[in-house]
Parts: C-alpha cells; structure tokens; sequence
C-alpha cells in the first residue's frame, strides 16, 4: 500500500444520527492490494475509490460494519419470496467498472427518489469525473453488478472481492422497479456469488441502529459486527 496522506474531519452533525456529531478519519491511498484492503475492513474500514474511511466520532459508536455469515446464511420469508419474483427477471451481468450516460442518469434518479422519500440531503447532478472518482478509479480491480428488466439497466452495484469474502460497496437503482426489491434481491445475489466462490463472508458496511436506510442490513441473519471496544468481530442480533 501507497499512502498519500491521512486526515481527519471537523467534528460536525452526523449524516446518519442528526442528534449526533461525527467525525471520520480519511487515508488517500495511490495504491492498494485487495488483500491489504481486507486486512483494513476487518478492523471497521470502509472506501470508495483511493479514499479509505473509518468514523472517530467523539461520543457514538453506532457505527457498526456487519458482514454475513454465508455459510450459514438462511433467508427469511420475505427473502424466499423476492428470489422466487426475480430469478428470471432480473438478469445480472457482473463486469469492470465503467461511467456511461445511463448510468449518471440512473444514479440521479435514484437520489433524487431517495430525497423525497426517505428525507435524503439534496444534491446537485452526478458528474461522470465524480462518478469515475468513486466507483470507477480503484486502487485494485473491483466488479461492478448490472441487473436489468427486460434488457433495459435497473440497478447497479459495486463489489470488492478480498480473500475472506465480497464487499458490496453501493448499489442504486430504478425506483420504478422498487416492487422486485432490488435492494434485498442485490444483496442476496452477493450471498450466492460469496457462496459459488467458496467465500464465508459478505461485507455490508455499516449499520446504525436509527437510520432507515442502514437498518436494513441486519435482516440478513446469522451475522457478525465488528466491536469497536475490543477490535473483533462479535454475533449479532438487532
């Protein structure tokens, strides 16, 4: 790993807890290897891009990344019930990262949706250079997931494969396909594909009791977080 700098940000409102302040430690990295961004997410870091992140907030620690224990992964009935809707439906192509005009405008829509229905911040355009700094431009290779519906682009998704597993990084889609739960059917496919390629972990991020659009993760049981206090990963239950 090439480090660049590391830098710290200003103590200020949460984005995820506006109740609470957050500060989040940054390592720009040049270059890094998938195993060395392992070894970095097993101890509570997340990235887009060459820009690693980790919260240091003064006085929370809801932040929790959470990953799935594949092999013992058992879906729900809701989860039974969105692969029986979409197996056939919605067809995934898993590919390298690229910025196209459909996507930007994929992207858009689904914050500018996501705004209105679940109170996120506003937001100008995504711009292809801003696009291509977070999702496109990695320090080591990464897949991007692309479902469509009826050969028309649906959803997209970005995914670290590290030896212990798959990061799902982020995933956007067409609110007008909102009734194939695209959400839960991406994440699902991450289980197979962890599942397929003997991998035991599927990495989520962060969860935060309180947020509605981070809550979500915890539904996919059994499942560890990592703890902060004691720098390991714990069993979970919401």
């Amino acid at each position: 790993m090439e480090l660049l700098y590391t830098f710290a940000t200003p103590p200020s409102p949460c984005g995820y807890l506006p109740e609470q302040t957050w500060s989040l430690r940054y390592d720009l990295v040049r270059t890094l290897s998938a195993t060395e961004y392992g070894e970095r997410m097993n101890r509570g870091w997340r990235r887009f891009g060459h820009a690693l992140f980790r919260p240091e907030c003064p006085t929370c620690r809801r932040c929790l990344p959470l990953r799935i224990d594949v092999n013992r992964f058992t879906p729900g009935r809701t989860m039974k019930r969105v692969a029986k809707q979409n197996a056939g439906e919605l067809t995934l192509h898993v590919g390298r990262p690229s910025v196209t005009d459909e996507k930007l405008a994929l992207y858009d829509r689904f914050h500018s949706f996501q705004t209105d229905f679940k109170g996120w911040p506003g937001r100008e355009s995504e711009t292809a250079d801003e696009y291509t700094e977070s999702f496109v431009d990695n320090p080591f290779e990464n897949e991007e997931w692309c479902y469509s519906l009826g050969g028309k682009l649906v959803g997209v998704g970005y995914v670290d494969a590290v030896p212990d597993g798959l990061s799902m990084i982020y995933f956007y889609y067409d609110p007008d396909v909102r009734e194939f739960s695209p959400g839960t059917w991406n994440v699902l496919c991450g289980i197979a594909e962890a599942q397929r390629r003997g991998l035991p972990w599927v990495y989520l991020g962060y969860f935060v009791d309180g947020c509605r659009s981070l809550e979500y993760k915890a539904r996919f049981t059994p499942n560890e977080v990592y703890d902060w206090a004691t720098d390991r990963w714990m069993p979970f239950r919401w």
